[in-house]
């Protein structure tokens, strides 16, 4: 299986820098039983029956861009250093991985100060990382980094444009709880209050798992061989209820559709027993064609990369020749690519 099997040519100007507004104003393209429809979110009951359930991933996305500096005295007096800081993912025994540049203008010990009180000491650096830890805990650290913080923009759109006050929101689901991601669950930024409401009174249900995305999300795949790659780790949990609700489900009759590639990742490491169990830590679990899904029954994503993992996911679900028709569709009427852009919702052949 090679990484040339996932590539597609995409024009340039497809890709999204702002997002739709209202939110399920977004198009979605629907492939079910070999045909493609052309549709909106809005539309997306027209597609689920009573007793279905969608899996939501409540992470919430921290404005993991910071700018401050460290302050450094020495024989010659007292020195600073601008420094830009982005926090790529929390540890579990606290503190943060983080991209500093320059990297070089900073030692073990020494303190990074940023706006609104929060401040951070480096502990250690390797692999071209800081580890940092804070001066802030909860709360207080939440509305410090909201008050300092930038949203860490993915890499094409950083390339095209800085990010701003609007991408607080924008980059942001509306069910967004737990603090920890860096990068946002896309496929969520489709739902707005009016169709989780529209939905609920059609049957169907939600159930909430949370998987912190990493900046790893955006790492390119660098080998031929796709089975050779190594994916990154993300922290993740499905709680007790979330698991029996996935199962009960099931047992019903019903299907069980997570809203993005990272729920999807995170209920497939849960049921690698062949059954949906509570799990909790962190999973680089990786998806491509020749995966034996256990739970999902479908699937809610956005249109990805070209010779990205996540192409490989959908190629595993719904097969490689599928998502190639998918993609020329989608490119021949102008959808909107990449984490702003628009939905597909996809259904395998059985």
């Amino acid at each position: 299986m090679k990484l040339s099997d996932f590539d597609f040519d995409l024009p340039d100007q497809l890709i999204a820098t702002r997002p739709v507004r209202p939110r399920s104003s977004a198009r979605m393209l629907v492939s079910q039983g070999g045909a493609l429809v052309d549709a909106h979110v809005s539309d997306i009951a027209k597609w689920l029956r009573a007793g279905d359930r969608l899996v939501l991933n409540d992470t919430k996305v921290i404005p993991a861009r910071l700018f401050g500096h460290r302050t450094r005295v020495s024989e010659a007096g007292e020195t600073q250093a601008a420094l830009e800081v982005t926090l790529l993912n929390p540890h579990a025994e606290g503190g943060w991985s983080a991209l500093v540049k320059p990297l070089k203008k900073l030692r073990d010990g020494e303190t990074v100060v940023f706006g609104a009180g929060l401040e951070a000491r480096c502990e250690g650096r390797s692999d071209g990382q800081a580890r940092l830890r804070f001066n802030l805990e909860g709360e207080a650290f939440e509305a410090a980094l909201n008050a300092a913080g930038a949203m860490p923009l993915p890499p094409y759109i950083a390339a095209k444009r800085a990010a701003d006050a609007r991408d607080k929101d924008d980059y942001q689901t509306v069910f967004a709880k737990t603090v920890g991601a860096v990068a946002a669950p896309t496929a969520s930024l489709h739902f707005d209050a009016a169709l989780l409401e529209a939905l609920a009174a059609h049957g169907v249900a939600f159930t909430h798992v949370t998987l912190h995305v990493g900046a790893g999300t955006f790492l390119p795949v660098k080998v031929e061989d796709v089975t050779t790659h190594k994916m990154h780790a993300e922290w993740g949990e499905v709680t007790e209820l979330a698991a029996r609700e996935i199962a009960s489900t099931k047992a019903a009759g019903g299907r069980v559709i997570p809203v993005g590639t990272t729920a999807l990742r995170l209920i497939e490491s849960a049921a690698r027993s062949g059954e949906i169990a509570p799990w909790r830590g962190e999973t680089d679990i990786f998806i491509y064609p020749g995966f034996e899904f256990h739970v999902t029954d479908a699937l809610m994503t956005n249109f990805h990369l070209p010779k990205s993992t996540l192409m490989m996911l959908v190629s595993a679900l719904i097969g490689q020749d599928r998502v190639k028709g998918i993609y020329d569709h989608a490119i021949h009427e102008k959808y909107r690519f990449f984490s702003y852009g628009d939905s597909s919702l996809l259904f395998p052949e059985s």
